[in-house]
């Protein structure tokens, strides 16, 4: 760089930071550089947006550019799920994020299917307690979902203050597992929203959950229905389970004590059957052993050089590194990465952790039912993709499906695309079906409980269809052609 650029460049950097602002984006929020990250030509920012000053609540965002051409690609929101787990250790960097953590957790490796190929993309700590999102009042991690809905749209009405430059873009709402109740639940806050607004009306132009919790009772008997056709518990567990259990009666996580004996006991022998040495969010990958993870970061600590060890830190299992979420943990732990992301602010007595660890999260929401929901949104001319992983025993699409089935009838929805196979470079990726233009479920083959994570090229061109208005290729020649 000549004298005269770098004069030109430090002059023009002075008049940003006068301004406070970089094209309509935070310049204080820009991320100048994560440690151990690929060089790239998109920016990042990373930052606070403080929801209510009076009791200190605030929640962190991670943004990240399209790849190619932002100022013209669509803004995609991403959720995940729990509740109570952090978008920016799932979403952000262990799925649809454009890097993912080394085997050692101290450097970064890039997504060649992140998502910001097709869009730019918004990831939240939500609610407060969830990763470096916090309160300054203790109550406010006692949360729920409408807790959760209403502080989402004040923290995006404030993210639209900071980034002006985004307010008309087309506006997409994503995520996975119990964001089945967070994303349709923050839409028809946003759609409300715009029904009363004079002013700022948010662009959404759709919704997509993957292998979400819609209805508890249904989705945790198709989790059984799964164990069962896929060997993994008996013909005796399995019909027992099916007569014997009303799922109604069912908390989070297992049977309430007023279930008959007959369920409580079959279902307490299906988990044993499964046992520890199954992922239940990925049927087919090995599982990974944390200790002898944390014991590989110990050893890169003291002997970097090796490279050995540079090979056996992460753990593969179908070309997925099955302990991504233990090497992600590490590196958000380091202060070097806290400082460059603008994070942990008010130096939290706490580590970062995948899933919260302070929240107080209610447990009756969960038995809510999200399809009358769906519905609204539907109603309302909004676009509604569910997809699933088929390898997920969590929330299978066993459920999903017959559910999205029965939301399309009772929208007396006819068949506008029928179940068949969509295809990703000539090989099937899913089956899918569209309901009357507005209502998409899709399957993602291959895929677990976290779709982008377990398979990216799949998960990508799903992305880049929903986003892009147009359904799931259907030839392998024009799957081929994307």
């Amino acid at each position: 760089m000549t004298s005269r650029a770098c004069i030109h460049w430090w002059l023009m950097l002075i008049i940003f930071v006068g301004i406070g602002c970089l094209n309509g984006y935070p310049l204080k929020d820009l991320v100048i550089g994560l440690p151990g990250q690929p060089k790239v030509g998109f920016r990042q920012f990373a930052g606070y947006i403080d929801l209510d000053v009076k009791t200190g609540k605030s929640l962190f965002y991670y943004f990240v550019e399209a790849e190619k051409d932002p100022d013209h690609k669509p803004l995609t929101l991403w959720l995940n799920g729990g509740p109570g787990c952090s978008s920016l250790g799932g979403g952000a960097f262990t799925e649809l994020g454009p890097f993912f953590p080394t085997g050692d957790g101290r450097g970064l490796r890039r997504n060649p299917k992140s998502w910001n190929k097709a869009s730019n993309l918004l990831f939240v700590e939500s609610p407060a307690g969830v990763g470096w999102s916090y309160s300054n009042t203790t109550s406010d991690y006692n949360a729920k979902d409408t807790s959760t809905a209403k502080d989402m749209h004040i923290f995006m009405m404030k993210w639209y203050e900071k980034f002006p430059a985004l307010k008309s873009r087309d506006f997409f709402l994503t995520g996975e597992s119990y964001t089945g109740h967070y994303i349709p639940q923050l839409a028809v806050a946003l759609l409300d929203h715009n029904a009363h607004s004079t002013a700022f009306k948010f662009n959404i132009k759709g919704v997509a959950i993957g292998n979400p919790l819609l209805r508890l009772d249904r989705d945790t008997r198709a989790t059984y229905e799964f164990l069962w056709s896929h060997g993994m518990i008996s013909d005796e567990i399995g019909l027992t389970i099916i007569k014997e259990c009303d799922f109604s009666d069912y908390s989070f996580g297992s049977p309430d004590h007023n279930v008959s004996g007959k369920c409580y006991d079959a279902i307490a022998e299906a988990q044993l059957s499964v046992s520890s040495y199954v992922d239940n969010y990925n049927v087919i990958v090995d599982v990974c052993y944390p200790s002898i993870v944390e014991q590989e970061f110990r050893l890169r600590k003291q002997y970097a050089s090796s490279s050995f060890l540079s090979e056996i830190a992460t753990k593969i299992s179908l070309g997925i590194d099955v302990c991504i979420n233990y090497e992600s943990g590490f590196y958000f732990n380091l202060p070097e990465v806290q400082s460059a992301l603008h994070a942990n602010r008010t130096k939290l007595p706490y580590s970062w952790s995948m899933c919260s660890e302070v929240l107080n999260y209610t447990k009756t929401d969960v038995k809510m039912n999200m399809l009358p929901l769906l519905k609204v949104i539907i109603q309302k001319g909004v676009p509604v993709w569910v997809y699933s992983g088929d390898q997920d025993s969590v929330v299978p699409l066993l459920g999903s499906r017959q559910m999205i089935r029965e939301l399309a009838h009772e929208l007396n929805f006819t068949v506008t695309a029928p179940y068949g196979a969509w295809f990703h470079k000539g090989q099937v990726g899913g089956w899918s079906t569209e309901y009357g233009n507005l209502l998409t479920f899709a399957t993602v083959r291959g895929a677990a409980h976290m779709v982008p994570y377990s398979q990216p090229a799949r998960g990508l061109l799903l992305c880049s269809s929903f986003v892009r208005g147009l359904r799931l290729p259907n030839a392998t020649r024009q799957a081929i052609d994307d």
